[in-house]
């Protein structure tokens, strides 16, 4: 199986945004790597690396679970603010009730329930548009 190319877009007036799949284990790997490369680009300290690639590991695999696979944007902020943006997009079955899934304790699947929650607390931002049937799109960021 092809390992799928990251795609990169820019222009003159915004940061680099990179785009990787997320389809298989090897792509949840390779995000948790490329936000490792990232973090420490834009200068985030060790715990704020670790929390960032904490949070994203965990949404990589939940998009890949949960969503049926999707994609992750990685947005690499320099100005005015030093920091880090993912946007995880999947078009699976939706979360029909968001704050019961950021509950610890919550799963719909054999897991220990601490994923979104956990997420959401590592993350500086955080926010999540679901509904039933149309997908998923959840978007954090880790600030220096």
């Amino acid at each position: 199986m092809a390992t799928p190319t990251p795609t990169t877009t820019a222009t003159k007036k915004t940061p680099v945004i990179e785009t990787q799949d997320i389809r298989s284990s090897e792509d949840v790997v390779r995000v948790r790597q490329k936000v490792r490369t990232l973090a420490v680009q834009v200068g985030l300290g060790l715990v704020d690396q670790t929390k960032i690639i904490t949070a994203a590991s965990e949404l990589a695999r939940n998009t890949l679970d949960y969503g049926g696979g999707g994609h992750v944007e990685l947005e690499a902020l320099m100005l005015p603010r030093r920091g880090l943006r993912l946007v995880f997009i999947d078009e699976g079955p939706g979360i029909k009730d968001i704050d019961a899934a950021l509950r610890d304790g919550f799963t719909t699947g054999k897991g220990m329930g601490l994923g979104l929650g956990g997420a959401k607390r590592l993350s500086s931002e955080f926010a999540i548009e679901s509904s039933p049937g149309k997908g998923t799109r959840i978007t954090l960021a880790r600030w220096k």
